[in-house]
């Protein structure tokens, strides 16, 4: 186990490295000039835009920008921003909880629901439930998530008044119960198809057979025995999804308001904040990263038959 653990970590560098450097690179060919951008609508004073770029490494060229950068980070230092010279580390830092609980809190719903769903659809296929679960998970999938978003907001916000139609304080998990679920949803659908396709498989399955040759109590089998070979794909989506879930947050927060890093990296790419765009990249990267590991640890547990060599 412990070799396994050290050979994925090692294979986690290049990636890392890989992923940071095409995200500097795409974020540095964007058009506009951000230093300039500085001054609005007024010329700006050549002398100060030259003094700026250079304080800030602006002027070097492009690869020594990057290692500077990297040589940062295994310090911990995400660098300044380019309009107020605050710390980038200090803006994640302030957003990154906020998006943290609002992902967890999807994970949380689509976890839940999702299975359950699933399970219910799986043990009675072909019945009313397993066609309501398919219909409503392929209505929700058919659905952008923007759409949903908005006709809750409409709906529960404006139209009955259940919920303010944008987020006052991203700190009261009540408020962000409404976002967490629409971000959610997408999710939810496939947890629970996945769920129900796995678990009407191994329902036919030689063990499933024996074990109910043997006498095995109902409850047993469902949860001993069915349930816990028919969560391996689910586990496997539910631990990449995290990261999905922090990058699809960038919408969820743009319709509800709500102060993560999805709306940090909005305002990063309006202004051209190259280093805080870069900066929360490469903190979801990490998350992905290390969800991914997580995974396939957990493999072992589901399934004992399964070991790292």
């Amino acid at each position: 186990m412990g070799r396994y653990v050290a050979r994925r970590l090692l294979q986690m560098i290049p990636v890392f490295i890989g992923t940071t450097l095409l995200i500097f690179l795409m974020v540095n060919v964007l058009p506009g000039d951000p230093v300039r951008a500085l001054w609005g609508d007024k010329p700006p004073d050549p002398a100060q835009v030259a003094q700026l770029k250079h304080d800030r490494g602006l002027d070097l060229p492009l690869w020594q920008q990057y290692l500077h950068y990297m040589g940062g980070l295994l310090k911990g230092d995400f660098g300044n921003t380019i309009a107020g010279n605050r710390p980038v580390l200090d803006e994640i830092s302030q957003a990154f909880p906020v998006s943290m609980r609002l992902a967890s809190m999807a994970w949380t719903f689509e976890l839940i629901v999702g299975i359950t769903l699933g399970v219910l659809a799986g043990i009675r296929r072909g019945r009313f439930v397993d066609n309501t679960v398919t219909l409503f998970t392929l209505l929700v999938i058919s659905v952008p998530i923007f759409v949903i978003g908005l006709l809750c907001q409409l709906f529960f916000g404006n139209e009955l008044g259940w919920i303010t139609p944008t987020v006052q304080d991203s700190e009261n998990m009540g408020q962000l119960a409404v976002p967490a679920i629409v971000l959610g949803m997408v999710g939810l659908a496939y947890v629970a198809r996945l769920t129900r396709t796995s678990i009407a498989e191994n329902r036919s399955a030689d063990y499933m057979r024996t074990a109910v040759a043997k006498g095995l109590p109902r409850q047993r089998i469902v949860t001993r025995h069915l349930l816990r070979n028919s969560l391996i794909p689910v586990v496997t989506y539910l631990g990449t999804d995290i990261g999905t879930l922090m990058g699809g947050a960038v919408i969820t927060e743009g319709i509800f308001n709500v102060t993560g890093v999805g709306n940090l990296l909005f305002t990063a790419l309006a202004h051209r904040e190259g280093s805080v765009i870069v900066g929360v990249v490469t903190v979801l990267v990490l998350v992905y990263l290390a969800a991914s590991l997580i995974v396939d640890l957990l493999y072992a547990v589901l399934d004992p038959r399964i070991r790292y060599a």
